[in-house]
């Protein structure tokens, strides 16, 4: 038997909205709030630790400690509101919240590069610390999960209740 050439669609494109919404709840929204706590300490205790060196990361605690405020409020006003009207079908009225949890998108889009620019590029300087790596490290893995979550929720989820028009 020959293969079949076609590829599959992505499972998350082709996910039913409630199934789509608990995947990025669990899979996002979790882990960031699990995870954002852990790289403020680590980047309290890298800015501590290494006060007069050139490429310290200085204000990063507090930019990090700001994004997760943020980011919290943002994840409630989905999971508490949006998302429950979008797993029952979405309302008429409902492209009003998702423009603004577009908006905030962008505004977690800038802390990013805030943080990119705070760290230059994430690259640890010569003789970084295992805390500082460990940072950095995490900090990547944020940022591309912070990215593929907006990727998913602008592109994927909000779509299929704004219309063609999105």
């Amino acid at each position: 038997m020959a293969s079949n050439p076609v590829e599959t669609a992505d499972p998350v494109d082709a996910a039913e909205t409630p199934a789509l919404v608990d995947h990025i709840i669990e899979r996002y929204h979790r882990v960031h709030s699990r995870e954002l706590p852990d790289l403020i300490q680590m980047a309290q205790r890298v800015e501590q630790a290494h006060q007069g060196h050139p490429a310290v990361p200085a204000g990063l605690a507090a930019l990090l400690k700001q994004m997760l405020g943020e980011l919290t409020i943002h994840m409630q006003k989905e999971e508490l509101v949006l998302f429950p009207q979008m797993k029952k079908g979405g309302r008429p009225e409902i492209g009003t919240p998702i423009m603004v949890m577009m908006a905030e998108h962008d505004d977690h889009g800038a802390f990013l590069r805030a943080v990119d620019g705070l760290t230059q590029g994430l690259q640890i300087p010569e003789g970084g610390c295992g805390t500082w790596r460990a940072l950095y490290a995490g900090l990547a893995k944020l940022s591309a999960d912070l990215t593929d979550h907006i990727h998913i929720e602008n592109d994927i989820l909000f779509p299929r209740f704004l219309g063609s028009g999105a």
